[in-house]
Formats: structure tokens, C-alpha cells, sequence
């Protein structure tokens, strides 16, 4: 007998058409912080020093170092989050083993705080408690707000930190490749800018949020990051003079 295909009776919402979004906090994290980190960080060089290949060689260290901090940040966190999930399972293991009867009552209380009704709690407790694994199961998700099958993997969310950021990175460098640190300045700002407002509307894909105002949203809160490395780039050329 065929399974149905649950998914094709909405076909556009966001976990029926890829595993995508699993990586969508890397992937627009990532690329959010490496553009602005980078564009920031070149526009206060750029203004200080207004050497082009200073502002190379800087931005090349800079995206590689980032890019790889990131990754490893984000395998470090993830992997700890997993090994405390871990353990929180093997905890819940024991209890369910060793204290069936006081497990069995709190999965009820739980299914009840979850707004079933009282004889179908204890029904679905009953047939829980007979099944260590569906017990197991049930906690994780209802007490630990923890899905086993779900748990995140911190090698796949590093390399999509590390290719974001990578990525986000570049956008603002590449414009001093081809102009002089002046116009070159002015471009990446815009470039930069630019690949903000679309990564917002990007992102209103997944989030269904407007299109306009997703792109809007992160466009003004990294122009901030930017006013904030011309300042800084500006005034330490100025104290360094003097």
C-alpha cells in the first residue's frame, strides 16, 4: 500500500519544500554578520588609511579569519548543546526505567498542561507507559522540549556558518578590486547595502513576512554598523596625525 503524500496538500509551506530552513539561522547569520563585519571593518581602514592594498590584505585576513572563528563558534555551541540533549535523554532513560509509576503520572499532568482532555491523558499515559520507548519519546518532546530525531548537527551548521559568512564577506571586498580606495568606498557601502535589503527579502521566503519590510529591517540596522566604521576610521585617522 502506497503512503500518502502528506506534503501535497501544501506544497508552499516552508518544511514541505526543503530542509533549507534547518540551516537558516547559519545561513542568514552568517552572511548578515559577514557583510557587515567586513564592510565596517573596510570602511574604517579604507578612511584611515586610504592605502588600497592595506585595505586588500586586511579585508582577505579578515573574511578568512571570520569565517573560520564562526565556524568553529558555532561547532563548539552546537556540539555542547547536543551533549547536554544527550545527557538530558540518558537522564530521562533512567527515570523512565527506574520510576515507571511517577513517570507515567507526570507525562499525564504533562499531556494535560498540553490541553487534552482528562480521560484521554490517562489513556494516552496508559498506553505510554507501556512502551518505554514512547514514553522516552514523549518526555523529550513534552518535558525537555527536545525531539531526538531532530537534534542538530554541529559539523553540517559550522560549514553553512563558515560559507555564509565566507560569502557575506566578500560582497563588500570585491568593489576595491576593481576601483580606487575612493569610488571604492562608496561602492562597497552601496553593494553592501544592497545585498542586505535582499537578503531581507530573502529571507521573507521562509518567514512570509512583506518583502519590503523583511529587506527594510536588516537594511537600516547594519547601515548603523556602517556610520559606525566610517566614524571610527574617521577620527582615528585624526588622533593618529595629531
Amino acid at each position: 500500500m502506497q503512503e500518502p503524500n502528506f506534503h501535497s496538500i501544501h506544497p508552499d509551506f516552508i518544511h514541505h519544500q526543503s530542509h533549507a530552513y534547518l540551516y537558516g539561522r547559519e545561513i542568514v547569520f552568517g552572511m548578515q554578520d559577514g557583510m557587515v563585519s567586513v564592510v565596517g571593518a573596510l570602511t574604517g581602514i579604507a578612511v584611515g588609511t586610504n592605502d588600497l592594498f592595506v585595505i586588500l590584505l586586511s579585508g582577505i585576513a579578515i573574511i578568512a579569519i571570520g569565517a573560520i572563528s564562526m565556524a568553529i563558534g558555532t561547532f563548539i555551541s552546537i556540539g555542547t548543546e547536543r551533549k547536554m540533549q544527550k545527557r538530558m535523554l540518558i537522564e530521562e532513560q533512567i527515570e523512565v526505567s527506574q520510576s515507571p509509576i511517577e513517570e507515567r503520572k507526570e507525562i499525564e499532568m504533562l499531556f494535560l498542561k498540553g490541553g487534552w482532555p482528562k480521560n484521554m491523558a490517562e489513556k494516552m499515559a496508559a498506553c505510554a507507559a507501556e512502551n518505554e520507548e514512547l514514553m522516552l519519546n514523549e518526555m523529550a518532546y513534552r518535558e525537555l522540549s527536545i525531539i531526538p530525531e531532530k537534534i542538530s548537527h554541529p559539523a553540517r551548521n559550522s560549514i553553512a556558518m563558515f560559507f555564509a559568512w565566507l560569502s557575506g564577506g566578500f560582497i563588500p571586498l570585491l568593489p576595491y578590486f576593481f576601483f580606487p580606495v575612493l569610488y571604492g568606498i562608496y561602492i562597497s557601502t552601496g553593494v553592501t547595502l544592497c545585498g542586505l535589503f535582499f537578503l531581507g527579502v530573502l529571507t521573507s521566503r521562509y518567514t512570509k513576512q512583506n518583502p519590503i519590510i523583511a529587506g527594510l529591517t536588516i537594511f537600516l540596522l547594519a547601515g548603523a554598523a556602517i556610520v559606525a566604521g566610517y566614524i571610527i576610521g574617521h577620527f582615528s585617522d585624526m588622533l593618529i596625525q595629531h
